[in-house]
């Protein structure tokens, strides 16, 4: 990815979406800028206009912690954005040290994690890097994601043989719009997560491939990757609608796992006594039976 590109697009996006009321200012006269101003935001985080314009320009190196957080406070950033322009700003940074490179084979997942996983047999689980390829995933959450295994197998210990890549799903299977029933949602949301990857590690080929391949072949991904959307995915509540089981509304928590592996555990569950915990136990019981009829051919 183009760091100086990226820089430039974000800032100015987030520019953008801020008016002087927003900011706290008082606006004169015609504004032929959606947002504020470039002079707006320098005033507003104690730098010059030029300093500000040449880190809209895309030059983030050696721009101190101190006029990021001020930039990011002008901006009105959020968690997410915040943290993104960090990683945009490192990233600045080591311009010129660090080659491009192909993201090494992805770290195993452990036998505790495996167990960890596992032990959630009331919970859809699985886990997946920041590509969003899912690296295994226990029998409930092969269950709830079965529109999109369909001709992908899962082998021992749940690692999935056949990847899953759920951004893929989301935009070029035809069986997603149906599957998520708030999709349009579901896909900016996907978008944020990998643009938010790209920032944390834009010297991976392999998600610069998997980008280059939705943007041309979705024109859903490729208008909102333009956005410059970025999300932390931690908590929250999902929708589906699966083939056997109908609607389902499912909380889920995503945990990160210790260490620079890049691997993230999603969990799913259901307000107790609800219509969606009903949902999870007939999709338990469905699980069974079809794991029992693919065992048995």
């Amino acid at each position: 990815m183009d760091n100086r590109a990226e820089i430039r697009d974000f800032l100015a996006t987030r520019r953008a979406k801020v008016t002087p009321n927003q900011a706290g200012l008082v606006s004169f006269g015609a504004r032929r800028v959606a947002g504020l101003r470039r002079s707006e935001v320098a005033q507003l985080a104690a730098v010059s206009v030029e300093y500000y314009t040449r880190m809209e320009r895309g030059n983030l190196a050696g721009v101190s912690d101190t006029v990021l957080d001020a930039v990011s406070a002008a901006l009105h950033l959020d968690e997410a954005e915040h943290a993104h322009l960090f990683h945009l700003a490192r990233t600045a940074n080591e311009s010129g040290r660090i080659p491009r490179r192909r993201r090494a084979a992805a770290p195993p997942i452990s036998a505790s994690a495996q167990r960890l996983l596992h032990g959630l047999t009331g919970f859809p689980a699985f886990i997946r890097n920041a590509r969003l390829d899912v690296l295994a995933i226990n029998d409930l959450g092969r269950a709830l994601y079965s529109p999109a295994y369909t001709g992908r197998s899962v082998g021992e210990n749940g690692l999935v043989d056949e990847q899953l890549n759920m951004a893929r799903f989301c935009f070029l299977d035809p069986a997603a719009t149906t599957f998520y029933p708030d999709w349009p949602h579901t896909a900016d949301i996907t978008v944020a997560l990998l643009r938010t990857a790209v920032g944390r590690d834009p010297h991976d080929t392999q998600l610069s491939d998997l980008i280059g391949q939705l943007s041309t072949r979705s024109h859903d991904f490729a208008a909102r990757w333009g956005a410059h959307d970025v999300r932390l995915h931690r908590t929250g509540t999902k929708h589906f609608h699966h083939p056997v089981v109908g609607p389902l509304e499912l909380e889920f928590d995503a945990m990160t796992f210790a260490g620079d592996t890049g691997l993230t555990l999603t969990a799913y569950s259901a307000e107790p006594g609800s219509a969606s915990a009903d949902g999870l136990q007939m999709l338990a019981s469905w699980a069974v039976t079809n794991n029992s009829s693919a065992a048995s051919r």
